[in-house]
């Protein structure tokens, strides 16, 4: 209960204490005859820490882990286990959210270098003329989806795009497809893209 009361009083300025008490099945008049006694140094440090908890969880853009957080207080003057900020955070229903994991999805490519047409000069005085494209990925719990995607840098929309769970070169083919459908490229349009290549050659001897 004491426990209850204490998560109550730690989240007093942030939520109505009537709707915390009804969800946490205690009365609201035990908590308030709680409250208003004298705090204990134990309850006191608690409560504290759960503020400090809170705090660096926040700060640490929700990525810290029980570890890291009782490092970060142990460093700060707060000498704290792993164990008791784990129950903090359990408790606080905090849970860290792991980085992306990185995924490569080019490599420079070993064909010669096409002219570079755009001259880094990524402005455009017109609609239609100059278009960018590459390819990123998403992480989805079915597995990485890849979205290919063609902008227009006169008006930085993106004209055409294309989804699926490959990078063959039907996904670039459909992106361009979808652009060309929708807008009327002027005769010297340029499509520039950069020279990642998506898998590796495969070696071969010679004959």
């Amino acid at each position: 209960m004491t426990d209850k009361y204490e998560l109550i009083a730690v989240e007093k300025d942030t939520y109505p204490i009537r709707k915390m008490c009804q969800r946490l099945v205690v009365s609201t008049s035990g908590f308030y005859d709680w409250y208003r006694r004298p705090v204990p140094p134990r309850t006191r440090r608690r409560t504290t820490l759960d503020t400090q908890v809170r705090a660096l969880f926040t700060a640490s853009r929700q990525t810290y882990g029980a570890r890291r957080i009782a490092a970060a207080l142990t460093a700060s003057g707060q000498p704290t286990s792993v164990r008791l900020a784990r129950r903090i955070m359990r408790r606080a229903r905090l849970k860290p959210c792991q980085p992306r994991a990185y995924r490569r999805t080019t490599i420079p490519g070993q064909a010669p270098a096409p002219a570079d047409l755009l001259r880094r000069d990524f402005t455009a005085t017109r609609p239609d003329a100059k278009l960018v494209g590459d390819i990123t990925y998403i992480r989805t719990g079915e597995g990485w989806l890849y979205l290919a995607t063609v902008i227009d840098l006169y008006s930085s929309k993106v004209i055409g795009w294309s989804m699926a769970n490959h990078m063959r070169t039907d996904l670039i083919i459909d992106a361009f497809t979808m652009a060309t459908s929708r807008t009327a490229l002027t005769p010297d349009a340029i499509f520039h893209s950069d020279r990642g290549a998506q898998t590796r050659p495969t070696p071969t001897s010679a004959s």
